[in-house]
């Protein structure tokens, strides 16, 4: 039995466009990102599927960020 945990950070969704309807955030929120993009969905998607392979079989009890940079 294997146990990780997944901590994303700004992903790229509709909420985002929805929570700040004049525009901006998005774009204050990039500078604040050390890789200069906000993440997709499907970044933290390919993680959880590396996760549940085969290929991880020896990682456990692990915090997986995917924040770009953001808490380093």
């Amino acid at each position: 039995v294997r146990v990780n945990s997944v901590h994303p950070g700004i992903i790229d969704t509709p909420m985002m466009t929805e929570a700040s309807p004049e525009g901006g955030l998005l774009e204050r929120v990039v500078r604040a990102i050390p890789m200069g993009h906000v993440a997709e969905a499907d970044d933290v998607a390919r993680l959880v599927l590396y996760l549940a392979s085969d290929d991880s079989r020896y990682s456990t009890g692990a915090e997986f960020v995917v924040d770009g940079g953001m808490t380093a």
